[in-house]
């Protein structure tokens, strides 16, 4: 079998072993559902406290302020419908062109629903700028939703003052946080947001759980409407093994945060100076303020599907800032909505660095990239 090279991690990253080893008493032997009152269950009950406490503690929230989700698309859907359905009024939602599809469509559904939705377009780094929300929200907007980084070209958003915009009009503010949260610093007082969603699988916990942390005080619908789980906001037995796994990986990632980001950003300086050494005719996309090892990079002249495919065979796994359809390929929203030079934008890749990467695997991308983009159709 053929060494993997694994530069992928803004998509999934690998589980921590830590992580692990604390989910499996969980599936094997304490399984007892943490919603019945009696003996069996008092250990799952006080895993279940013991988890939102530690993830509270990981962004400066209360634990009572930490709702479990199955991910960061239930998370994202929450915050948007959960907001509009509890207005009678219909007021009005703000978010960017740039957001993850999980935002996107949901605001697409709502507005099919009779709820209105303004699109802010950022600038050529992929920033949402205060004046642009300035110019746009009034008193009859109930929520404004821009992430905290963005997926495809890692660039972070001033959260802090976009949150002071929306809350001077009396809207909240919810921040998709999911490229973010046990990479870079988040505490959700300072940043003054109202929701916030995160994904485990993103900073090494298991697929298929995350967490919302919704403020003391915000109003907002329940998701899933059934029992009386997540202080009755979120129906349906808790997965504690999983919901375990994510604090455990968190706790992990945000003690050895610092370190993290200083490995992460020498790979992304080391790699793109390579690039440059050789040569090779890239721009790179997004602002110097992203997320550490989020590289989005167009080569001029190239297809990214053909690039990620070649590398592929070489045994490199990146993601493409394009999407194929049969017919033809098709930009990327976010690509489109900060106008992206057209000479380079259909060659776009993106490298996603984690803490596991090394500086020889970053000289192997480098190399393989070199080959490929020499090679014309």
């Amino acid at each position: 079998m053929k060494r993997l090279i694994y530069a992928d991690n803004a998509a999934t990253t690998k589980l921590d072993k830590e992580a692990f080893e604390a989910m499996v008493p969980w599936l094997t032997e304490e399984y007892g559902n943490a919603s019945q009152p009696y003996f069996f269950a008092n250990k799952p009950k006080a895993a279940l406290m013991e988890a939102r406490t530690t993830i509270a503690k990981c962004i400066n929230a209360q634990p009572e302020e930490i709702y479990f989700t199955s991910g960061g698309t239930e998370g994202d859907n929450w915050a948007i419908k959960g907001s509009a359905f509890s207005d009678s009024d219909k007021r009005a939602t703000i978010t960017s062109a740039i957001e993850h599809h999980a935002v996107l469509n949901a605001c697409k559904a709502i507005e099919q629903l009779g709820y209105p939705v303004a699109y802010l377009f950022p600038d050529s780094e992929g920033t949402v700028q205060p004046e642009t929300l300035s110019s746009v929200i009034t008193e009859n907007t109930r929520l404004v939703s821009i992430m905290f980084s963005n997926n495809e070209i890692g660039t972070v958003e001033p959260i802090s003052e976009l949150a002071i915009i929306a809350h001077a009009h009396g809207a909240a503010f919810h921040t998709d946080a999911v490229q973010a949260v046990g990479h870079v610093p988040i505490d959700v007082k300072a940043l003054g947001v109202d929701v916030l969603s995160a994904s485990a699988h993103k900073f090494n916990g298991p697929k298929g759980i995350g967490f919302v942390y919704i403020r003391k005080g915000v109003v907002i619908n329940p998701f899933n409407n059934g029992g009386a789980q997540e202080y009755g906001k979120r129906g349906g037995t808790e997965n504690i093994a999983s919901i375990v796994g994510m604090a455990v990986a968190l706790r992990n990632n945000c003690e050895k945060m610092d370190a993290n980001i200083k490995h992460i950003s020498s790979l992304e300086k080391h790699l793109l100076t390579g690039l440059k050494e050789y040569n090779i005719d890239f721009i790179r996309n997004g602002s110097l303020n992203h997320i550490p090892g989020n590289i989005s990079v167009s080569f001029r002249g190239y297809d990214g599907e053909m690039i990620l495919h070649r590398l592929d065979l070489m045994g490199i796994a990146v993601s493409t800032g394009a999407a194929c359809d049969t017919t033809r390929t098709q930009l990327s929203h976010v690509l489109q909505a900060i106008k992206a030079d057209s000479k380079y934008a259909e060659g776009t890749i993106r490298i996603s660095l984690g803490k596991e990467n090394t500086i020889e695997e970053c000289d192997e991308i480098v190399a393989a990239l070199s080959k490929i983009v020499s090679i014309k159709e």
